[in-house]
């Protein structure tokens, strides 16, 4: 008798299981190109859930070439540490007038991470007619805080000093990141003229006209920043109480003034790594200021949200109308 109900259990277990993945999937179904914030979850674990069990479609993070988009990979835009850096380039096949471009800056709490994490952004936005990038950076376990900054800063200089071959508009420039990808993006939009470093093209100006923002750190010096082992190591080991000026000098929002480049910030209810507070702050000063900025606060999603497929294309669409009205109008 006990095995038989152990099996009625197992079944009904099942059907309960299946149930719920059809629930998932359809609750959340992907519209591509949709403004419309996809449906949150009540916890963050639910959506990795339903990753799981294949119930919410996620990113393909190595999407074929679309048709009239080119590439080029392993393009070496200048050194850290005596070594070449690179990046990956999308350009639309067929460009009769300089572009605009976007470089995205690749996450991973700045000690891990990949370029080509971003392929999914560069190729879509290749597709819509603008020069995208992508590119590595030092970690902090190879160098900490300010290379990072240095060697992103020497990427958007890499662009504007190619901008004529490129097909670029050097007066269009953006960029985009997420998770510590937004925090040097910001940096980059923020604080002209800090830490430039030496990677290469001197004396070409680092200056972008937007800043997108993907959940990412805005203010390092909070409670639940210092209390960040993986802030303190990016910071080269150093303490909030060793050292509150570095701190302070490594958060964007000690650099924001009017004036700043028009800001879009995308960041989600349920984020447990940086915590949505972050992007409270950032879009009160931004208001403050005067700097013109879109927050879209994403009831019911967690930190990397945009691994999951509706999350994306949402993403790509709302990123889409931010930059079609602050570098094509």
């Amino acid at each position: 008798m006990n095995r038989w109900l152990r099996r009625i259990g197992t079944v009904l277990a099942g059907i309960g299981a299946v149930a719920a993945a059809g629930w998932l999937y359809l609750h959340r179904a992907v519209h591509p190109g949709s403004l419309e914030h996809p449906r949150g979850f009540p916890t963050a674990r639910l959506p990795i859930l339903a990753a799981a069990v294949r119930a919410m479609p996620v990113i393909d993070m190595r999407p074929p070439l679309p048709d009239g988009v080119v590439e080029q990979t392993n393009v070496v835009y200048g050194t850290g540490g005596g070594r070449p850096l690179h990046l990956d380039l999308c350009s639309p096949a067929k460009i009769d007038r300089p572009a605009p471009a976007v470089l995205f800056i690749h996450g991973g709490a700045w000690r891990t991470g990949k370029r080509q994490d971003y392929r999914v952004y560069t190729t879509h936005f290749a597709k819509l007619g603008y020069v995208t990038a992508t590119a590595s950076y030092r970690l902090f376990r190879e160098a900490p805080y300010p290379a990072a900054v240095q060697d992103v800063k020497c990427a958007v200089r890499w662009l504007r000093a190619n901008a004529a071959r490129l097909h670029i508009d050097p007066e269009r420039i953006a960029v985009a990141g997420g998770s510590a990808g937004g925090h040097l993006s910001m940096l980059v939009g923020y604080a002209p003229g800090l830490h430039e470093g030496d990677g290469g093209h001197a004396g070409v100006s680092s200056k972008v006209s937007a800043v997108v923002d993907i959940y990412g750190p805005a203010d390092l010096t909070t409670p639940v920043g210092r209390k960040a082992a993986v802030v303190q190591d990016f910071l080269g080991g150093k303490s909030y109480d060793e050292a509150p000026a570095l701190w302070h000098e490594a958060s964007p929002l000690t650099h924001l003034r009017a004036g700043a480049p028009p800001t879009l910030i995308l960041h989600g209810t349920l984020d447990d790594v940086v915590p949505i507070g972050q992007s409270d702050l950032l879009a009160a000063r931004l208001k403050e200021l005067g700097v013109p900025a879109e927050y879209e606060r994403i009831d019911g999603w967690p930190h990397v949200m945009d691994a999951s497929l509706p999350v994306n294309e949402y993403f790509k669409a709302r990123i889409a109308r931010f930059l079609e009205d602050r570098l094509r109008r």
